[in-house]
């Protein structure tokens, strides 16, 4: 038979993502105890960066089975309704959870569906819902390193049922206001499609994948993540490719993605920080552009804990590896971004913000240049990604206006095309109105 492919329908996005942005909590990462007590400490800090979404990492019981380093992965799983001793109790969990609604902050869970650890409860109590290998035995996800963890079965109804009244579970019991979902990609759209439908009937949620592909958006997330996003750049800073590479993804995500999906950009996460390398080494002189370019072009820009205090560590994925807090200017770049980011409409996420149009220039392989701009707002940028002095010339009158510049504070009006911009290395020029 034909295939038929499935009408497209729009998720009703919570109304508060419209400008939000979106910050990683590694409870580990704060303090030698690593326990949720110490992380609400610094809520008032996060706040006042501008943050809008809190994404705890998974707060269950690891399984102590084929355990990595000495306190294992926080996504080998051991108990779906349980809480880590190691980061508090239940009632620690609801406490931080109402301190963060308290500053108008809203806090997503990291949920691990593919797979367990190797003694979660489940392996006694439901053996028969797990996938098995040639010789009939448990196996981890194929293909990766992953041997601290097993494989469950989504081809079986019960696992089905089971993931999604666990997930509805910590929305009713913890208020919680979503779910960073790990690996989505492994688990079946369908499945997620009903269990957004579930979640919601209990309150409005907001859903990010951890995977790229926009059929996600299909009834089920709001968010995905853009990792290609983060390797365009990446090779751009590092001399491996030139803005073709960045224009690539911008066509892409203009026209193959729906209008109202909404793509997470980031510079570093858990991740790309553990197993690549920080930020800064793999940024280099251009990390100043990256953070600029992941808030003020379409997406939700994420900090990882720890890079507003410029922290230059590869932390420690299996051990407690606190971050040492100090003042740093990315704090104050992250703040004043965010503050635009809320104050100006064409920022905005998803299709509640204006596309990112490019304004050609006289040099398009080093300067990347662009207006988003609506009735009531917009914002013109220029970005030297390249070691030498630029002279640019702007070759079309798409941005012309009365602006200010965001660094200044002088007001600049727009209008002559034949007009040079020099911009110094690796850095960026942005207007706004």
């Amino acid at each position: 038979m034909p295939h038929t492919p499935q009408p497209y329908v729009a998720i009703e996005h919570p109304q508060w993502c419209k400008s939000a942005t979106i910050y990683q909590v590694n409870t580990r990462q704060f303090t030698s105890e690593g326990t949720f007590a110490a992380a609400m400490a610094h809520l008032p800090r996060v706040r006042d960066l501008g943050v809008d979404i809190l994404w705890l990492m998974p707060v269950q019981p690891i399984g102590a089975k084929n355990r990595k380093g000495s306190l294992g992965s926080p996504y080998a799983v051991a108990d779906y309704y349980g809480v880590n001793p190691e980061f508090g109790t239940a009632e620690d969990l609801k406490s931080f959870v109402d301190a963060a609604h308290d500053l108008g902050m809203k806090v997503i869970l990291d949920w691990v569906p593919n797979h367990t650890a190797w003694d979660s409860n489940l392996v006694t109590e439901h053996p028969e819902w797990y996938l098995r290998d040639f010789k009939g035995d448990f196996r981890p996800t194929a293909w990766w390193d992953w041997d601290d963890i097993i494989e469950l079965d989504y081809s079986q109804e019960p696992v089905r049922r089971y993931m999604a009244e666990a997930m509805v579970h910590w929305i009713r019991e913890y208020d919680l206001d979503g779910y960073r979902c790990d690996v989505a990609g492994f688990v079946p759209t369908d499945f997620w499609e009903q269990v957004r439908r579930e979640l919601d009937a209990v309150k409005p949620v907001f859903l990010l994948a951890e995977w790229e592909s926009k059929d996600l958006h299909r009834a089920a997330f709001d968010m995905t993540y853009s990792w290609t996003w983060y390797q365009a750049v990446h090779d751009i800073c590092m001399g491996r490719a030139d803005l073709n590479a960045l224009f690539t993804w911008y066509s892409w995500n203009e026209k193959h993605w729906p209008d109202d999906a909404i793509r997470m950009l980031f510079v570093s996460n858990h991740d790309k920080n553990a197993w690549e390398g920080t930020e800064f080494e793999n940024f280099g002189e251009g990390l100043r552009n990256a953070i600029v370019l992941s808030v003020l072009g379409e997406g939700m820009p994420l900090i990882y804990n720890g890079q507003e205090a410029g922290y230059d560590h590869r932390l420690a994925f299996f051990e407690r590896d606190p971050i040492v807090w100090r003042e740093h200017e990315h704090a104050d770049l992250y703040r004043r971004l965010f503050a635009l980011k809320h104050e100006n409409t064409a920022l905005w996420n998803g299709r509640w913000g204006a596309r990112t149009e490019r304004v050609r220039n006289d040099r398009p392989n080093e300067v990347l240049s662009f207006v988003r701009s609506n009735e009531t707002h917009a914002v013109f940028a220029v970005f030297n990604f390249s070691a030498r002095e630029q002279q640019v010339t702007m070759l079309e009158a798409n941005f012309h206006g009365d602006y200010t510049d965001f660094d200044s504070g002088e007001p600049a009006t727009l209008s002559d095309l034949q007009a040079q911009m020099t911009l110094a290395p690796w850095s960026c020029r942005v207007f706004v109105r």
